[in-house]
C-alpha cells in the first residue's frame, strides 16, 4: 500500500507548478505526466527534480521491504510492481498517470546489489534507441518491455523479479494501450543505416 501511494505522487505535476509550466501535461503529445514530458516542456531542472523523485518513489519502497526479514517472493513481486501501479493509476489524480519507465528503473535499482533486472532493462532500451532503431518511443517502449520480461523470465531467472516485473509490464503496455497521442507507424532501421 505505501508503494502504491509513493507511486501515486505525480512529481511532473508538482514540479510544473513549482517551475510556473502549470500546461505541461497538456502541451504534450501523450498527456503523460512523465519525466520525459517533464525535460521536454517544463525545461531541465523541472526534468532533474521529477527524474529524481521518480527514481526514489520506486526504489524506496522496494528498498525497505528487501531490507527486512526474508521476503515471500510474491508479496517481493507486489512490492516491486507496486509503485509502478500507483503512477499508473494514481489515487490522488483520478487514476489518470503516466508510463511508469522511471518508476520502473526506480523500482529495479531497489535490488541493488542484484544489478542484472535494471541492467537489462537499460540494455533494451539503449539497443532499440541507438543500434536497433525503433521509433516512434512508443513501440520502442513496447519492445523493450517485452523483450526485457523474457530476458529476466529465462536468464534472470530469480522468482520475485520477474513475477514483478510481469505486472509492470502489463501495467506499463496497459497505459501504452491507453496513450492519448496519435501514433506514427513504427519504423525500424540499424543504426548503420540511413
Amino acid at each position: 500500500m505505501v508503494g502504491y501511494l509513493s507511486g501515486s505522487v505525480l512529481y511532473a505535476q508538482i514540479f510544473a507548478r513549482l517551475f510556473h509550466k502549470p500546461d505541461l501535461i497538456e502541451r504534450s503529445n501523450d498527456h503523460n505526466p512523465g519525466t520525459a514530458n517533464a525535460f521536454q516542456y517544463g525545461g531541465f531542472w523541472c526534468g532533474v527534480l521529477t527524474l529524481v523523485c521518480d527514481l526514489l518513489k520506486g526504489f524506496i519502497p522496494v528498498f525497505v521491504f528487501l531490507a527486512g526479514p526474508k521476503p515471500d517472493p510474491i508479496a517481493c513481486a507486489l512490492v516491486l510492481a507496486a509503485p509502478v501501479i500507483g503512477h499508473a493509476f494514481p489515487v490522488f489524480y483520478r487514476f489518470q498517470g503516466g508510463k511508469g519507465i522511471a518508476v520502473t528503473f526506480g523500482c529495479l535499482l531497489g535490488f541493488l546489489p542484484i544489478w542484472q533486472p535494471v541492467a537489462t532493462l537499460a540494455m533494451y532500451f539503449i539497443l532499440f534507441s541507438v543500434v536497433l532503431q525503433i521509433s516512434p518511443h512508443f513501440y520502442r517502449t513496447l519492445v523493450a518491455y517485452l523483450c526485457s520480461l523474457v530476458h529476466m523470465i529465462f536468464i534472470v531467472k530469480i522468482p520475485a523479479i520477474w513475477m514483478g516485473f510481469l505486472v509492470i509490464s502489463g501495467v506499463v503496455l496497459l497505459r501504452l494501450h491507453m496513450s492519448k497521442e496519435q501514433r506514427e507507424q513504427i519504423e525500424v532501421k540499424w543504426v548503420w543505416t540511413r
